[in-house]
């Protein structure tokens, strides 16, 4: 059985490192892509781990597809493209750490990801079942990823989501937020940051907002709040765990840090509702500090800390 399968887009993140001496700025290839950045989260931290995704036959997506199983992430759900490049995302950063993100993303391989190639053998034996909003904005990737969730669930996966708002990926904000919110129905889990609470629940108030979202159906709410940590709406209650102050290197990956640390926490449930508040809030408080340590660092997934540098030995 595996504790966490995360589906949607991996693709390489050309983060900016610096500038040479003609003041040119440099670019490091690191491995993104909010999904598989969670999954790779949660393997450092104990948990077992599938991603399910599709990369280009070229270096980048062989790069990829060694990157997670390095991380022993299997792997076996990753599909290569005959055709289509892997995608690339241009990360440019400014002087606080904060991310400017351009994609080239228009034909590549992880849209094309076929409702077809994905197993429902390995959709039965996960506990559960990750997704982003990335993969929604364009089909067969978005038909493919809707899918994937409905299959998981009728076979008694628990549902997380993380509707990651990147506004060039989206012809407008009406439609982003009409299909970022069409899956909610089928989440049990969901993660949002304070900037995309109001994007869609239409207030930042972090009780009220948590409470039109719970409406949905949605078991535990979690919200991400920066250094400030997260607030989490759970069996009725609310309550917000402290972040762990740090210095920002870059806060790439920070927030899937957090979500993969959080679920690799709760697959040991076998239930949601066998967790108790301060069982929860104990969760929250090292998903936080596994968050700062990502942060604290450059890239997504080479920043993402190991076990023991959380829990300690």
């Amino acid at each position: 059985m595996t504790d966490i399968t995360a589906v949607g887009e991996i693709l390489i993140d050309l983060t900016q490192n610096g500038v040479n001496h003609q003041g040119i700025p440099q670019f490091a290839a690191n491995p993104g892509g909010a999904p598989a950045n969670l999954a790779v989260a949660a393997a450092r931290l104990g948990a077992a781990t599938a991603f399910i995704g599709k990369v280009g036959n070229d270096s980048f997506g062989a790069f990829l597809r060694k990157t997670l199983s390095d991380n022993r992430v299997d792997v076996s759900g990753m599909v290569t493209d005959p055709v289509q490049p892997t995608t690339l995302a241009v990360v440019a950063l400014d002087a606080q750490g904060e991310r400017n993100f351009s994609f080239y993303r228009n034909h590549s391989a992880d849209v094309n990801l076929e409702p077809g190639e994905i197993s429902s053998e390995q959709l039965a034996n996960t506990r559960i079942l990750h997704f982003g909003s990335v993969s929604l904005t364009a089909d067969p990737a978005r038909s493919a990823t809707l899918a994937t969730v409905r299959s998981a669930r009728e076979q008694g996966a628990i549902i997380s989501y993380d509707p990651n708002y990147r506004e060039s990926l989206w012809p407008d904000r009406e439609t982003a937020v009409e299909w970022m919110l069409q899956p909610l129905p089928l989440v049990d889990v969901l993660k949002v940051s304070d900037e995309e609470l109001p994007l869609l629940a239409g207030t930042g108030d972090l009780e009220e907002g948590t409470r039109i979202l719970a409406e949905q159906g949605i078991r535990l709410v979690l919200v991400t709040l920066g250094p400030d940590g997260a607030f989490y709406r759970f069996q009725e209650k609310t309550g917000c765990v402290p972040g762990v102050k740090c210095r920002v290197g870059d806060t790439n990956g920070a927030g899937d840090t957090f979500f993969g640390a959080a679920l690799a926490q709760l697959a040991k449930f076998s239930q949601l509702e066998q967790v108790t508040i301060s069982q929860l809030e104990e969760i929250l408080a090292y998903a936080n500090k596994a968050a700062s340590i990502t942060t604290s660092r450059c890239g997504a997934i080479p920043a993402m800390p190991a076990y023991e540098e959380v829990f300690g030995k």
